[in-house]
């Protein structure tokens, strides 16, 4: 059965990573990246995790009140038991958890992504193929560029004026079409006078009226 693909927010979230190998590391590191608080529980922890900012460590072995006010759990150990135990420990609380290479103890996957700014693309095989999932990431590097990240910065800027200006849905898709098209084809973000002029243009496409905002 495929992983249902779901994005959620982890700014700010308590994830609890066990372990102190180099595979805790790249855990910490994807969760750290999307802004989660994170603690690390291992006997011994490897310098690259040690050299991290912003984590709490804790060195010493796994207990099962570690899983207290945790909201996701990471089980990267190398030993194959403990991770299970780690695994049974969260599912008999609800706490999301991923037990690394044995898809059987994981309720979630980390997938291979790409990011700039806001913008994410992930990719999954449910865990049978890491080769294909970073084929897929290297084939869009070319897609998801910093323009890109940049780009919707600048669309979602403009999504409560656009709302208040073009009443139509179908006008709107192609304001912020328009301008995603002038920014592509010309590598940069669409200056002002350039943003007013495609929002003329689409308005004078057909009726208009002003309304307030939803």
């Amino acid at each position: 059965m495929s992983f249902f693909p779901m994005f959620i927010k982890l700014e700010n979230v308590s994830c609890l990573v066990v372990g102190g190998g180099g595979v805790a590391h790249r855990k910490a590191m994807v969760l750290c990246d999307f802004g989660a608080l994170v603690t690390v529980v291992a006997p011994e922890i490897c310098p690259e995790l040690c050299q991290m900012d912003g984590i709490e460590y804790c060195i010493r072995n796994y207990r099962e009140s570690d899983l207290r006010g945790r909201c996701l759990v990471v089980a990267a150990t190398d030993d194959e038991d403990m991770n299970r135990r780690i695994s049974q420990d969260c599912r008999a609380r609800g706490i999301p958890v991923n037990a690394v290479d044995q898809p059987e103890d994981c309720d979630f996957i980390f997938p291979s992504y790409l990011r700039k700014g806001e913008v994410v693309a992930a990719f999954s095989s449910g865990g049978r193929s890491p080769v294909i999932t970073q084929y897929l990431r290297q084939k869009n590097e070319t897609v998801l560029t910093d323009t890109l990240g940049q780009l919707a910065e600048c669309l979602g800027s403009l999504r409560q004026t656009a709302k208040k200006q073009i009443r139509e849905p179908h006008k709107r898709r192609e304001f912020y079409y328009e301008l995603l098209q002038l920014g592509l084809a010309e590598d940069r973000i669409p200056e002002e006078t350039e943003i007013l002029n495609v929002m003329r243009e689409v308005m004078e496409d057909g009726p208009y009226e002003t309304v307030a905002d939803e």
